[in-house]
């Protein structure tokens, strides 16, 4: 596909951001990302895996020190009790080992399906995209969806590539959105896809900026 190819030729080096060296660890990171640059939580994650880096870890951790340890990522009380309880479910019910499926990732507190997708194409190398602020802004204006919902967009996106590009269109419309079609000031004129966006043409059309 002519999008993807150019995309690709935009930002050849697109991929995770986020710094883990374990499932697990990814798995703590992407929970923290929610409302949350990849670059904070990197800040963050260099301390705080430094002191745990196991489900178990986590559990014995008191929640007070775990709040002021992820405290600048935002909404740091919600996440960290979301992390105790998906620690502990890690260890009570999976041995400590972070699940393969997306029932069972989303069986886990704090994880909804972009956590989960996120885990299967990263980690796992499981065909999935995960819909987040970016992905969703950015196919609508290309025209690549008109779903009102992330899991619209998510099966719209599915259908339109093959499953082999799925991670890399994940990461080309988040690298996308955050450098060229950011959500206040698109920068259509310098844009490498504007030609194939639906957004941008019809803006032409009616002789207006997006």
């Amino acid at each position: 596909m002519e999008l993807l190819d150019r995309l690709k030729n935009t930002y050849p080096y697109a991929a995770c951001e986020l710094e883990y060296g374990t499932d697990f660890e990814l798995l703590i990171s992407v929970i923290l990302s929610a409302q949350c640059t990849d670059k904070r939580v990197n800040i963050v994650t260099r301390e705080l895996f430094r002191v745990a880096d196991t489900p178990q870890a986590f559990c014995d951790m008191e929640i007070s020190e775990l709040e002021a340890r992820i405290k600048s990522c935002g909404l740091y009380k919600n996440k960290a009790q979301n992390i105790k309880a998906c620690c502990q479910r890690l260890v009570d019910e999976f041995g400590g080992v972070v699940p393969r499926t997306m029932d069972e990732l989303t069986s886990l507190p704090g994880v909804g399906r972009k956590t989960a997708n996120v885990m299967l194409s990263v980690a796992f190398d499981v065909p999935a995209i995960a819909v987040d602020t970016h992905v969703f802004r950015v196919s609508h204006r290309l025209g690549l969806s008109d779903g009102k919902t992330p899991d619209e967009v998510e099966r719209d996106l599915c259908a339109a590539f093959e499953p082999s590009d799925y991670r890399d269109v994940h990461f080309l419309l988040i690298r996308h959105g955050r450098d060229r079609c950011n959500a206040r000031r698109p920068d259509c004129e310098n844009c490498a896809v504007n030609t194939l966006c639906r957004e941008y043409i019809a803006s032409r059309e009616r002789g207006s900026r997006p």
